[in-house]
């Protein structure tokens, strides 16, 4: 019983400290926290409004990167083929007709789609400004043309019909049945075609711009161009859209395509849409901002907590003087830091919701999980890392100092 009793005030005691260890940092972050809460409330507003950037740059590249790669990405095909030794530039491509047919005698091929591209305006009634669009010639029913998914899809390879995609449909207020006017420059001219809407389909962009799908006999006739087309020429587009029959695997079909059709070049989707015009410059731009934004925020955040901490060296001497642990002046600050920062996140996270509420729904801003998880991720890692340097300065506090019992 004696034992018992010796013991039990020793367990105590042993409880009593780990609950103080434990509680007395949460106690004195909220305490000073709430004391100094014009300046925390600044410094969270600094890591708000450095959030809603990061975030609004991610929205940015996610909307400009689908805005320069929707179409091809979501082409039902396997291999794109382009013109050899062009770079895999889309506009210096140019494939003839001919073509066509040695591709369609190669083993595994189920269906192949020509594709063109080219750009005009449309005329639209009640608006001062015409509406750019990417004009795509495809071949109906083949590797190219998307899926209506109101309407049909595309008739004849002369029909005067268009498919147009959701960005058009959007910023127009076009229907099916409608008809839209195109305007396009032949030679020194200006000339107007009307086409039928037969079908609209998921948005498609291509070169950032909403796209319009023709048959390529009437996109061949309703492009811009130097001069009026010669029904005798042979008609010449950028793209083989090709299809396999899923008997051979990918890097063999592009070993017999580009050694039984002559000059030819053969990548996957996503090796073609990253060549697609900007696509690539953009990316990589928006991500050195956003490295940038990083950077400035970790070194803002850096110098405030540094500051902070330069302030209240004295108070520190004098928790560490009554016994306070360098575990508690860690736990106080660290507690502070994360605080100050998840709260700013919170905002900015709000901010960039209301944001994107108020900004136009053409703006091409799109928020990817994995983007977003990414950037507030950072965010909340900057916090810590800027303190770092703060928890240092105020653990090299000295009592007697803090005292005034030292020089």
């Amino acid at each position: 019983m004696q034992a018992e009793n010796v013991q039990t005030p020793t367990l105590y005691g042993t409880r009593l400290r780990l609950t103080l260890s434990l509680w007395l940092p949460l106690y004195l972050a909220f305490k000073e926290i709430w004391r100094n809460k014009s300046r925390y409330l600044l410094i969270s507003g600094v890591v708000a409004l450095l959030t809603t950037l990061i975030l609004f740059l991610a929205g940015l590249a996610g909307g400009l990167g689908l805005g320069g790669r929707e179409y091809i990405e979501k082409l039902e095909a396997d291999i794109i083929l382009y013109q050899a030794e062009v770079d895999l530039s889309i506009p210096a491509s140019r494939l003839a007709w001919s073509k066509l047919r040695q591709v369609r005698r190669v083993a595994g091929v189920a269906a192949i789609g020509p594709i063109a591209f080219s750009s005009a305006s449309l005329v639209v009634e009640g608006q001062a400004d015409r509406l750019s669009v990417s004009l795509i010639g495809v071949e109906p029913g083949q590797p190219g043309e998307p899926r209506a998914l109101e309407g049909r899809n595309l008739g004849g390879d002369r029909a005067n019909e268009v498919i147009i995609d959701q960005g058009v449909a959007l910023r127009t207020g076009y229907e099916v049945g409608d008809s839209l006017t195109v305007k396009s420059a032949v030679g020194a001219e200006e000339k107007y075609y009307t086409l039928t809407i037969v079908g609209i389909s998921d948005s498609q962009q291509y070169s950032l711009e909403p796209s319009i799908f023709l048959p390529y006999q009437t996109w061949e006739e309703v492009r811009p161009r130097a001069e009026t087309v010669d029904p005798t020429d042979e008609f010449v587009f950028n793209l083989i859209a090709v299809k396999s029959d899923g008997h051979a695997g990918f890097e063999t079909m592009v070993d017999r395509l580009e050694s039984s059709v002559t000059e030819v070049e053969a990548v996957d989707k996503k090796t073609a849409y990253e060549k697609t015009p900007g696509y690539t410059s953009i990316q990589s731009t928006l991500n050195t901002q956003r490295t940038f934004a990083l950077l400035i925020g970790l070194l803002v955040l850096g110098g405030f907590f540094h500051i902070q901490a330069l302030q209240k060296i004295g108070q520190v001497g004098m928790l560490k003087a009554i016994g306070a642990s360098n575990w508690t002046v860690i736990w106080t600050a660290a507690v502070q830091i994360i605080l100050i920062n998840l709260f700013g996140v919170a905002l900015g996270g709000l901010g960039i919701g209301g944001l994107a509420m108020i900004l136009p729904a053409t703006t091409p801003l799109i928020f990817e999980q994995g983007t977003v998880l990414s950037a507030i991720s950072l965010m909340l890692l900057i916090g810590p890392l800027g303190g770092i340097v703060s928890i240092r300065t105020l653990l090299r506090a000295e009592p007697l100092i803090a005292l005034g019992l030292a020089e």
